[in-house]
């Protein structure tokens, strides 16, 4: 059996000063400090850190690390100066699938982390499986393979591959629902130039391109017909069953959530305690209705 193949097996676990741990290189999780850091933060305080995070040795005494970068940054907020810590010897492609692997399977994740995610993977299996001179090939086996363990399809695995190609505006207008997802695959085979007109002309209009209008522009992007004017057009003529928008503004609701919320979190939590207050109005309507019968 590889050293490879069973990492774990292969780590000495020390405490580590949380000086010498540096973040894994272009390490596509965000570490946000929301109401999930808050309880994990209130875990270890009380508890400790159960699962030392997973690490690998750097020149000069320090160490990257590859799993635990949310307990490494609570305990930093908790002021705890030295963490247990898993020592693995593992090559950039290894230490690259197993910090993907560590983190995929975390609660929330955004969708730019996922491209970005999905992306350093399929690269990291391409590198080690480079036994023939075919890289698509390889590629396209990298895929299957993060297809079987993510349970999504090879398709969804490339289309979330794509977002890779976004500029970081629009791949955060993804982020906060802004834009839908399958509009966004397509815009992702704009030209960077064209992406960027794109952007400016959708905060000028306060509007997205819906899929069919996203498809319009990837070919007009491909074949070099596009222009801004055409974009202003676009954005501006109105859609078939278009409803009126009912929107909160971001700086009336920030308030009431704790700091580093994203968009999309408040968004879950306002649908969520709306589900909750729907169920309860109908719960108190029903009696009334029956009382009403009886009479």
């Amino acid at each position: 059996m590889s050293k490879s193949a069973v990492p774990y097996l292969y780590g000495a676990e020390e405490t580590i000063p949380i000086e010498q741990l540096h973040p894994f290189a272009n390490h596509p999780f965000h570490v946000r400090h929301d109401l999930e850091m808050k309880e994990l933060m209130d875990s270890i305080e009380e508890s400790g850190i159960i699962h030392p995070i997973l690490v690998r040795p750097k020149e000069g005494g320090e160490y990257e690390v590859i799993s635990g970068h949310r307990r490494w940054e609570a305990c930093k907020e908790l002021g705890i100066k030295q963490v247990p810590a898993k020592v693995l010897y593992l090559d950039d492609d290894e230490a690259t699938v197993l910090m993907v692997n560590s983190n995929i399977q975390r609660e929330h994740v955004l969708p730019s982390e996922k491209a970005f995610a999905y992306k350093m993977r399929m690269d990291a299996l391409s590198h080690q499986g480079k036994t023939t001179s075919c890289q698509v090939g390889e590629k396209l086996l990298s895929v299957q393979n993060i297809s079987q363990e993510t349970n999504e399809s090879q398709r969804q695995v490339h289309r979330y591959i794509r977002l890779t190609n976004l500029i970081p505006p629009i791949l955060q207008m993804v982020d906060e629902n802004r834009i839908a997802f399958n509009p966004a695959v397509e815009i992702s085979y704009m030209t960077e130039e064209h992406q960027q007109w794109l952007q400016e002309e959708m905060e000028l209009c306060d509007a997205t391109p819906s899929l069919v209008q996203s498809r319009a522009l990837k070919e007009m992007s491909r074949n070099g017909t596009l222009t801004e004017d055409y974009l202003h057009t676009l954005l501006t003529e109105e859609k078939p069953n278009q409803r009126q928008k009912f929107f909160l503004n971001q700086s009336d609701v920030q308030q009431y959530f704790p700091p580093g919320y994203t968009p999309q979190q408040m968004h879950n939590t306002i649908m969520m305690l709306l589900r909750g207050w729907k169920h309860k109005r109908t719960s108190r309507q029903r009696p009334q209705r029956e009382d009403e019968l009886e009479r």
